[in-house]
């Protein structure tokens, strides 16, 4: 393809799903409007992170994928002649929900879902009562601006994850993302936790000849009360050699805008030699939970 332009939508969310929508869709008429080719929201951005509490309420905030959200991105990336990438609560069916990822091409063509692998459990993070771990496997779609893969927030941690998702020719990874901090934590382990997150995925670049585009929300949400997690911000684009093409602020809304050039994913992957060089007649045992 050669050249193409990244729109990473980094913001704040609100308790109305409906405003949530409105903005986003703005937000990605402005990052087209400014050059953007390809552009990607941040994880579960009509609402604000519910997965803060067990609330069975919060399931309301889900719909089918097509739906409206869905047509919605669609009109506008037709409109555009931009590719979407859009982070929605899905309802496959009753009882039965998903963290997944829309991906739309230029012509407004619902390529596929993506329904995120790994689902977390932690503290504030309490996913596991809302997501049914995905069946989709990790694909690629062919888009009118290059092959293009995505995986979602927790997914960023697994190099199993951008491997096989980068086998499947992605030439970008793209990771829609809700993470931030714990604000007792911060103080004593935030410039730790953010330097992995952000080093984990420069490797995921590294390895796979790839390049790797981040976008994370902003703000200090409470849905739940309590403590609530400060969002860390911070997007990137990370290049085929996993420097830091383009980095976001911390704690302000912003429109990514980052050209990369896809005629470095072949050259990298020609002189680091990675794929050629692996050892599939040896890796069975990455499909066993431990090796005792």
């Amino acid at each position: 393809m050669g050249k193409v332009t990244l729109g990473l939508l980094q913001h704040a969310c609100s308790a109305d799903p409906a405003a949530n929508l409105k903005k986003t869709l703005a937000l990605a008429d402005e990052a087209a409007r400014r050059g953007a080719n390809i552009i990607c929201t941040q994880e579960l951005f009509c609402s604000e992170y519910f997965c803060q509490s067990e609330d069975h309420a919060n399931f309301k905030l889900a719909e089918k994928i097509p739906g409206p959200r869905t047509e919605a991105f669609q009109k506008l990336a037709k409109k555009r002649g931009v590719v979407v990438i859009a982070s929605l609560f899905e309802k496959r069916a009753s009882g039965l929900y998903h963290n997944a990822a829309a991906v739309i091409d230029a012509d407004g063509a619902l390529l596929g879902v993506y329904r995120k692998m790994h689902i977390p459990d932690d503290p504030l993070y309490y996913e596991k009562f809302y997501f049914t771990p995905g069946d989709t496997g990790f694909r690629s779609w062919k888009t009118k601006f290059g092959r293009i893969g995505v995986l979602v927030c927790w997914d960023q941690w697994y190099p199993e994850a951008a491997r096989l998702t980068a086998l499947q020719g992605a030439e970008i990874l793209f990771y829609p993302t809700a993470i931030g901090w714990h604000p007792k934590e911060k103080k004593e382990h935030g410039a730790e936790q953010h330097d992995a997150w952000e080093l984990i995925q420069r490797s995921h670049a590294v390895a796979n000849g790839c390049f790797v585009a981040a976008c994370n929300r902003i703000g200090h949400e409470k849905p739940a009360g309590g403590p609530g997690i400060e969002f860390w911000g911070q997007s990137f684009v990370a290049g085929t050699s996993g420097r830091i093409l383009a980095k976001a602020a911390a704690s302000r809304e912003e429109i990514l805008i980052v050209p990369v050039d896809l005629e470095e994913v072949d050259a990298t992957r020609t002189h680091w030699p990675f794929l050629r060089d692996r050892r599939i007649d040896a890796y069975g045992d990455l499909t066993k939970r431990f090796r005792d």
